[in-house]
């Protein structure tokens, strides 16, 4: 199939390269041309251009601001020929914002579906990530196909915004999980255990996590190099909180890991993978 893709990011990046893995032809584009190098897919002067090549166009952008412009921008998504296609937003977006983006998709013609996922850089490579959906069940049935190429773990939720905010509810564990095994990391340390047998006893005891298996690696050789940002994870506890606002609901231990992810700008790895929320306990 001819699918259209527009962001390449680490996360993106990694997803447009294992639908090429599984036969499909892809028209890709973004924003910073020099991202789509290295990838086989014919490379777009602008998002209308990727529309006009594509029944279903795949976006995977930083945030709600970025889909917006994608959207409408000058060249942008909705000015080409939309009609009956199908736009899948794999971003992770703000709650509020992804009902605007069914909107106006709907009035030029087109079907939304947000899909954000679950998991990274390693898992999107090898067609293991886990997928949420919300919108229109027809069209979920038309792109089922293409998605379980990506994700290893398909679920629907078709009232719209509930995908997006099941995915922020998943990355407040993410977060938590990831800052509790860095603090308890650097602790060991301080009492004089060594880094790798604190993350093994860890990995049989309480710290058994798919997290604590997904970056054991990189606390161990602290390789920072970016899967999934600080900057993102700050992003999306920070829509977690609006909506525990808009529910009239606390958020403790959300509220505490954001200001934690916070700190990461301060210190200028906000751009590095989130395991090296670790510097900030060492």
């Amino acid at each position: 199939m001819h699918l259209g893709f527009i962001g390449l990011g680490h996360l993106g990046k990694a997803i447009a390269g294992r639908l090429l893995d599984c036969g499909h032809a892809l028209t890709v584009w973004n924003r910073t041309a020099s991202k789509a190098e290295g990838i086989q897919a014919e490379v777009a002067s602008s998002p209308m251009a990727v529309t006009n090549k594509a029944e279903i166009i795949f976006l995977c952008m930083f945030d709600s601001k970025a889909v917006h412009s994608v959207l409408s921008r000058e060249n942008g998504l909705l000015s080409g020929d939309i009609y009956g296609k199908n736009i899948v937003d794999l971003s992770t977006n703000h709650f509020r914002e992804v009902k605007v983006f069914y909107e106006l998709c709907e009035k030029a013609g087109g079907l939304y579906l947000e899909a954000p996922v679950l998991g990274s850089v390693v898992p999107a490579s090898q067609g293991a990530l886990t997928v949420l959906i919300s919108g229109d069940k027809t069209g979920y049935e038309k792109v089922k196909p293409v998605l379980e190429n990506i994700g290893k773990h398909l679920f629907y939720l078709e009232e719209p915004a509930l995908a997006t905010k099941m995915k922020l509810i998943n990355n407040l564990t993410l977060g938590s999980f990831m800052a509790t095994i860095a603090e308890a990391l650097s602790i060991g340390e301080n009492i004089g255990i060594e880094k790798e047998e604190i993350l093994e006893i860890l990995s049989v005891g309480g710290g058994n996590s798919l997290v604590l298996n997904a970056k054991k690696n990189k606390l161990l050789e602290e390789d920072f190099s970016t899967h999934f940002s600080s900057a993102l994870i700050y992003k999306d506890l920070h829509c977690l909180q609006d909506l525990a606002y808009e529910q009239k609901k606390t958020l403790f231990t959300g509220a505490v890991i954001k200001e934690l992810y916070a700190r990461t700008f301060e210190e200028g790895i906000d751009q590095e993978d989130f395991s090296a929320i670790y510097k900030l306990f060492k």
